[in-house]
């Protein structure tokens, strides 16, 4: 679910205030167009002709004009035999590890774990389609809950699981506009809308029996280039920390190359020149089944920790660009929430609570969820329960983080997973 934030830095900063509808947006990015070769898996409910019983082709009556919406199908009805694209693949950057690319006990061992690499694969292909469909058909004007529910909706079809704990969505897809960098997404009766000159962090999460795909883009719809370079800023640095990333690798070292391209760049905004800053406590993150932050940080600027990439782990890679202080803290209305691990031991403090809790456990277990997908699953009147849990600890919030006003943020994410032999950029696609 986007960003690992340093918490020790914002503990006890959130409020109430929220965030400002006004300043507010997409474009597809310019580093190159998916491919629209998937229109397979659409199918057209819109047909305008039939067969004759001779074989000619007879036109049916129309009933109205408007071409019907095309029905997204099963993402298991393009691959039958249940084998999915592989990702990107890259050796490993140190020299100690070029062994791995041809040993054969390497390959056995990644053989192994074959099952839990396809689960990656199929949730990498749903998420490439989902971001397709949103690149082409997210328009300005849209509201923040349209663009939210076009995305879900397609990543709920093409998962076509049925239960949520066994596939579909991640985590909430995230939206921030602007100044905000991340954990916004709108809850029931927002009214912001997304306009021309916005430029926003597209954020989404596709699982498979808890293996969760963590991947992030950025758009625009400004057509003066804008924000070309803060986009191609955080994007270039995203790549650097896939490139470094590794067996063995210290997460300083990955920490201090993103901070060095990233940090290299600026962009201008009426005359004036905007360096382009790292937003030092946001990191990338281990992954693990069912959990989004599992354990260890990726930083993107240096900050000292020796601490090693493992064999096995899977990470999402992600880095966040501004204009502003380079510094986020909460503020406006929370949206996203997940039950804690681990609490297993503590106890609801109300009846309404408990019950409140059980849906959770029962529909999201420790995936993280907003508002919205609660009252999906039938719940109504329940933010004082909500708000016991967070309370007492079973339930952690994340509410937006945010630069300062009039700043800008960008945002991308990949997902890496770390074979024997090598690693693979699971969730990389035509687009980015």
């Amino acid at each position: 679910m986007t960003a690992s934030v340093d918490t020790k830095t914002v503990e006890g900063q959130i409020n109430d205030l929220k965030i400002d509808s006004t300043e507010s947006s997409t474009t597809i990015p310019n580093n190159g167009k998916q491919e629209s070769d998937n229109e397979d898996d659409e199918v057209d409910e819109s047909s305008t002709t039939q067969l004759s019983s001779t074989g000619d082709k007879k036109k049916k009556k129309k009933k109205n004009n408007k071409k019907k919406k095309k029905k997204i199908v099963s993402i298991d009805s393009s691959y039958p035999d249940g084998v999915f694209p592989e990702g990107q693949w890259m050796e490993y950057p140190l020299e100690i590890n070029s062994y791995r690319t041809t040993s054969e006990e390497k390959r056995y061992l990644d053989r192994q774990e074959n099952n839990k690499w396809e689960d990656f694969r199929k949730g990498a292909e749903i998420h490439r389609r989902v971001r397709h469909k949103a690149q082409s058909s997210i328009k300005p004007g849209m509201s923040m809950i349209e663009i939210a529910d076009l995305i879900e909706d397609s990543v709920r079809n093409y998962a076509a699981a049925d239960h949520t704990l066994k596939a579909g969505i991640g985590f909430p897809t995230g939206l921030s506009l602007n100044h905000v960098a991340a954990h916004y997404t709108p809850n029931t009766g927002d009214k912001l809308v997304l306009n021309k000159d916005d430029i926003m962090k597209v954020d989404i999460g596709v699982h498979v029996n808890g293996r969760i795909c963590d991947s992030a883009f950025t758009m625009t719809f400004n057509e003066e280039g804008k924000y070309d370079k803060i986009m191609e800023a955080v994007r270039e640095a995203t790549y650097t920390g896939i490139k470094e990333a590794g067996i063995d690798v210290r997460l300083n070292d990955i920490g201090e190359a993103i901070q060095e391209v990233m940090e290299s760049y600026e962009m201008e905004e009426n005359g004036k020149i905007l360096p382009i800053k790292c937003i030092k406590n946001l990191n990338g993150h281990n992954i693990g089944d069912y959990v989004i932050h599992s354990g260890k940080t990726v930083p993107i600027v240096a900050n000292g920790d020796m601490t090693k990439m493992e064999e096995g782990e899977t990470f999402a890679i992600e880095t966040f660009g501004s204009t502003g202080n380079g510094y986020v803290l909460p503020e406006g209305e929370c949206s996203h929430y997940a039950m804690n691990t681990g609490v297993e031991h503590l106890k609801a403090p109300s009846e309404r609570s408990k019950q409140l809790l059980q849906n959770i456990k029962d529909n999201f277990g420790t995936l993280p969820w907003c508002r919205r997908y609660l009252e999906r699953a039938g719940e109504e009147k329940y933010l004082f329960a909500l708000n016991q849990l967070v309370r007492h600890g079973i339930v952690e919030e994340y509410p937006p983080i945010v630069d300062k006003r009039g700043s800008y943020t960008a945002q991308y994410e990949h997902t890496i997973l770390l074979h024997p032999h090598k690693k693979e950029v699971v969730t990389k696609g035509d687009d980015y």
